[in-house]
């Protein structure tokens, strides 16, 4: 299998887990608190990887340690209250807008604090695939008379803080962490988490709730199902994308999530107008521009594939 087959690949899994996401962040409502969806998210992530933890523990280097737990405080804990948090008063539209401002922050903290040097075509590739979403969302509001509600529109601090942060974490695995195993610093950083969500949990009285309310099993296993899919699974596949194709081309799974939506939106009997095509178009192209390798030899921590 190709280097770039398999980089392919792991994008395309990743857009449908991602993509995914939001409604089961959606379904955890019914019967869990913003601040339980997230802790059962993370302590879930992190208690299937235990067992792994234990032979890869030991494979961390004593001076990365701090790095790799940084990573999923980074990466995974502090994002997952953050949008847990918002998604209860954001329209998921706009949620799904703000999410993909990520690749525009790896790219922003990477030059600024990392000192990259990331050619204009891949900063345009960026640009162009965002502002094809946004067009995805907006012009079909605009063609059916709807509008974003910004009535809270405070909570969007959260997200384009969760997504500053997944930006810190993506260009610190892509310099700091790129000689080690990816699955490794995925079993250990988010094992290692279940200490805090264990605490949180405890402290949120989850061991109280009615389990034998309907709607309270049917959030937990959507949050356990978050955890262990969008959390565990999709973070070693991430570092191994990361890994394999550079940090920005990784980034670039959050412009895959519309599609995704669209597929169920399809599946349910929705129609796909000129316009979805048109959009999903231009941020393809995006994706194509970011993603054109430079005539020097890439290294881990260029975009190209």
């Amino acid at each position: 299998m190709s280097n770039k087959f398999a980089s392919w690949s792991i994008f395309i899994i990743l857009c449908i887990i991602w993509g995914s996401s939001f409604k089961l962040m959606q379904d955890s409502q019914q019967g869990l608190s913003a601040i339980q969806i997230a802790a059962v998210r993370i302590f879930s992530a992190g208690f299937v990887f235990i067992p792994f933890a234990f032979f890869h523990f030991k494979k961390i280097p004593k001076n990365k340690l701090g790095l790799v737990i940084l990573s999923a405080i980074v990466g995974n804990l502090l994002p997952a209250f953050l949008f847990a948090e918002a998604i209860t008063r954001l329209d998921s539209s706009l949620a799904g807008i703000l999410n993909s401002l990520t690749p525009i922050c790896v790219v922003i903290i990477g030059i600024f604090f990392f000192k990259d040097h990331i050619k204009s075509q891949k900063i345009w590739g960026v640009i162009t695939g965002f502002v094809g979403l946004v067009l995805l969302t907006i012009i079909p509001m605009m063609i059916d008379h709807e509008s974003i509600s910004l009535h809270n529109f405070g909570y969007t601090l959260l997200i384009l803080t969760a997504t500053f942060l997944y930006g810190i974490n993506v260009n610190m695995v892509g310099h700091y962490l790129k000689g080690l195993n990816p699955v490794h610093i995925a079993t250990v950083s988010l094992a290692v988490m279940t200490i805090p969500t264990g605490i949180i949990l405890w402290q949120q009285d989850f061991l109280h709730l009615n389990f034998r309310s309907i709607a309270v099993q049917y959030s937990i296993w959507a949050s356990i199902g978050l955890g262990v899919a969008g959390s565990a699974i999709a973070t070693a596949l991430f570092y191994i994308l990361v890994k394999k194709a550079g940090i920005l081309f990784a980034s670039l799974v959050t412009y895959g999530i519309p599609f995704i939506a669209l597929f169920w939106g399809f599946m349910d009997g929705e129609k796909i107008t000129w316009v979805e095509w048109l959009c999903l178009s231009i941020i393809l192209f995006g994706v194509y521009l970011a993603n054109l390798p430079d005539k020097k030899k890439a290294t881990p921590v260029d975009v190209a594939v």
